[in-house]
């Protein structure tokens, strides 16, 4: 008895931590993230979720590629899970593969270059909804050669800083 009762505050104490990671703000823009993934607003994240968000930007994954993702929970995807699975890949032993696989997601040809306007695009429509001023900000660190945006020196650029080559 002692021990289901020891078992359920840790479990409690980890979903509190996880909340604890993040500043608030953080915890909105997280739940903004959230609800837009949630397209039925059903306070979980399924397959239909995903396939309908990836219908949105012109993509269409097959049912393995959005199972494998959910994987990644758990149990079923609610935000408290969405929030561990990033507080884990923001502070686990390789965040920087974690960002790469996120820009990979939008490279079908799997080449590690993003076309510059649709790189632009998802900016200005996903997430934060960037302003043209902090994509130009962006644009001036970006490694974009020839219209294509090379992730995968981008990422190291994000994680590691300028000097990084």
């Amino acid at each position: 008895m002692a021990d289901d009762k020891q078992e359920g505050k840790r479990a409690q104490r980890a979903t509190s931590n996880v909340f604890a990671a993040f500043s608030q703000t953080q915890v909105q823009e997280f739940k903004e993230a959230f609800t837009m993934i949630d397209q039925n607003r059903d306070g979980f994240i399924d397959v239909e979720d995903l396939k309908d968000m990836y219908a949105s930007l012109g993509r269409q994954p097959t049912d393995k590629e959005l199972q494998e993702m959910l994987k990644e929970s758990p149990g079923p995807l609610n935000f408290t899970a969405f929030l561990q699975i990033f507080g884990e890949r923001l502070t686990g032993s390789d965040p920087e593969d974690a960002l790469r696989n996120a820009f990979k997601m939008f490279d079908d040809a799997n080449t590690g270059l993003l076309d510059e306007e649709y790189f632009k695009d998802l900016m200005k429509n996903m997430g934060d909804n960037f302003s043209e001023e902090e994509i130009r900000q962006t644009w001036k660190e970006a490694p974009i050669s020839a219209g294509k945006l090379d992730y995968n020196k981008f990422t190291n650029l994000i994680k590691r800083g300028k000097d990084d080559e």
